[in-house]
């Protein structure tokens, strides 16, 4: 009996914790509903697509691999800057502007976003590197995690640069109402310089080209209703939710430029990257002025990124 009281107390708590919501995770209601906004569909893409970006934003790594015996972890950061303006970011914060009054209303983000991650990767024979990094949303219970692979197709020569392409998959968690998956395929160019026996110093350049797919489930768009509203009619609980429009994983990518500098000094490693995601323009959005559209330009999404770690 004691067991089984020490199970419903724990079944109480993880309850309880699972309805609170920190500032920064995701309310997709919040877009509103497709059946009576026109735009709503649009934002969702806009917002999913932009997001994906800022997951992605992130490579700290030269395209030479570790070697086949070697291994590295590294604590990373990357700070993003989105536009608010064009962007809904649906988050707990997010306060939807007065049609009257524009300047009024929160946007999702206060400044720039954080993510902190750690990132482990293994060297293996014929120039092959496996990773694996998992990474936190600030302000938030959303985590994200990727894996990848990467191939050095030339490295080592002295007087040729490192040619390198990576492929990942990086998935969004533990979110409310909808789903979030980005792949990508970047290829890299890179040289090391070697300073004193032990130092060395490698710039790299990239460009990396990134697919998006999301998905809704079925979304309340008026979780606020009271207890008369939801007993008015056998299916009042249900009479405003509806799925966003999914986001195809194939008519759906956009490009990624970076570059970066790494620095390693016996075991310590430390680098530095800016990344830069250009997104594309969709095309016929509702206006919400009658059947009215218009192209809508997604922001570019800029990122700075910095790791710290050990290369063993």
């Amino acid at each position: 009996m004691r067991f089984l009281a020490w199970c419903a107390l724990a079944a109480g708590v993880l309850s309880a914790s699972s309805a609170l919501a920190d500032p920064y995770d995701f309310r997709v209601y919040k877009l509103q509903n497709p059946s009576t906004n026109a735009r709503a569909n649009a934002q969702f893409r806009a917002f999913t697509r932009e997001f994906a970006a800022a997951l992605t934003s992130v490579n700290l790594s030269p395209p030479e691999t570790l070697g086949h015996a070697a291994f590295a972890i590294n604590a990373e950061l990357s700070v993003v800057q989105f536009d608010q303006d064009v962007v809904q970011f649906p988050t707990e914060r997010f306060v939807a502007p007065d049609p009257a009054d524009p300047s009024s209303g929160r946007t999702g983000f206060d400044g720039a976003l954080l993510i902190p991650s750690l990132h482990v990767r293994k060297g293996l024979p014929w120039s092959f590197e496996l990773g694996l990094r998992a990474a936190w949303i600030e302000k938030s219970r959303m985590a994200a995690g990727t894996g990848e692979v990467k191939w050095a197709i030339n490295e080592g020569f002295t007087y040729l640069p490192d040619l390198g392409v990576r492929g990942y998959v990086t998935r969004l968690f533990n979110t409310k109402d909808f789903d979030l998956t980005a792949a990508g395929l970047d290829i890299g160019l890179g040289k090391q310089f070697a300073i004193g026996g032990m130092v060395t110093l490698t710039p790299y350049v990239g460009w990396n080209l990134v697919w998006v797919a999301a998905s809704s489930n079925s979304v309340d768009f008026n979780p606020g209703r009271s207890y008369p509203e939801s007993v008015a009619s056998p299916n009042a609980q249900f009479d405003q939710t509806n799925v966003f429009d999914e986001v195809g994983i194939g008519a759906n990518s956009h490009s990624r430029y970076y570059g970066g500098l790494r620095f390693i000094g016996g075991a310590l490693q430390l680098g530095a990257e800016f990344s830069y995601s250009q997104l594309p323009t969709l095309h016929n959005v509702p206006t919400g002025e009658g059947d009215a559209t218009a192209d809508l330009q997604l922001p570019n999404v800029m990122a700075f990124n910095v790791t710290v770690g050990l290369d063993y």
